[in-house]
């Protein structure tokens, strides 16, 4: 079970998950970059957008935008095992959940998916 994610462990949490994933996969991380790849365009979109917002609370559009990345998180993980693997050990689908509207929480979910790729290539993550 993950502790909650904070900006003072996100990057911990991040480090864990892929050490875990490698570990299972016998010193290899299964899952490719290319694997992620539509999703992590998303949460970059989602990280820009959110950043020009001055509100603490998103948009009416960014919640629709969120609730979308959930819905193709979902189903990219049930296309692909080692997808569903990695959204399970890094909690992908309760963190989206946690966003509500706090722009905040979108900010350090859209860090931890960028941690999460950065150990994914420091621990020898494939691009395909």
């Amino acid at each position: 079970m993950m502790v909650k994610l904070q900006t003072d462990n996100y990057v911990e949490q991040a480090e864990k998950v892929m050490q875990d994933l490698q570990a299972a996969g016998k010193g290899q991380i299964k899952l490719t970059t290319s694997k992620i790849r539509s999703i992590l365009a998303m949460v970059s979109e989602l990280y820009n957008d959110a950043q020009r917002l001055r509100a603490e609370n998103l948009s009416e559009d960014l919640v629709g935008r969120v609730q979308y990345l959930k819905m193709r998180v979902a189903y990219e993980a049930g296309r692909e095992r080692d997808v569903m693997d990695f959204v399970k050990k890094a909690a992908i689908l309760e963190e989206i959940g946690r966003i509500g509207r706090k722009k905040e929480q979108l900010l350090l979910f859209c860090h931890y998916m960028e941690a999460l790729v950065a150990y994914h290539k420091f621990l020898g993550g494939r691009d395909n």
